[in-house]
């Protein structure tokens, strides 16, 4: 088979896993697809996608400009997409400052408070609270792991929202949150 299918397709590839998770390192993109790092970069250059610092930058500058619930300091994590009323994406790098005392387990709260948040960013409303959350933690986070946080909206009746938020860590579900949010047309 000639190189340039090899090339065409392993493109078709990358474009593909990137649509999928745009979180994914060249390192990863490499093993995925079984070539070098090389390989990944060279092929990333002739598609025009940047490295993974600047995809996030680019992300986080595009979902900013769509968040209206918090300010951008009050999210926990870095919001990476946002589709109000429909879904969000964060992610939060894990640092020992929030391990539990004498260990590299991140303490649940740090978890919670990114889910909670996602889940008020991903509503469109100048004011929103969480009214209630079942949440359930399935395996732990460590320190220096990457949690990848998804918010989707489901039903809603006139101003409150069920939304769903799962993080992942790797591709591996830790944590699962269903919010109750309310959207108030004023603060009191």
């Amino acid at each position: 088979m000639p190189a340039s299918t090899n090339r065409e397709r392993r493109h078709q590839r990358i474009l593909k896993l990137l649509r999928e998770n745009p979180l994914l390192t060249d390192d990863a993109l490499a093993k995925a697809l079984g070539v070098s790092l090389s390989t990944i970069r060279l092929d990333r250059a002739l598609l025009g996608i940047p490295e993974l610092r600047e995809r996030m930058r680019r992300m986080a500058e595009e979902a900013t400009s769509r968040l209206r619930s918090l300010r951008y300091e009050e999210v926990v994590g870095e919001l990476l997409e946002l589709q109000p009323n429909q879904w969000a994406l964060s992610v939060l790098q894990t640092t020992g400052d929030m391990a539990f005392r004498h260990s590299d387990l991140v303490a649940d709260h740090h978890i919670y408070a990114q889910a909670t948040s996602l889940a008020i960013a991903v509503i469109e409303a100048d004011y929103v609270i969480t009214a209630s959350a079942h949440i359930r933690y399935k395996i732990p986070a460590h320190v220096g792991d990457m949690l990848v946080a998804r918010a989707k909206v489901g039903t809603h009746k006139q101003n409150k929202y069920i939304v769903s938020v799962r993080t992942k860590v790797e591709g591996k579900e830790i944590f699962v949150g269903r919010f109750i949010v309310v959207a108030l047309e004023s603060f009191p």
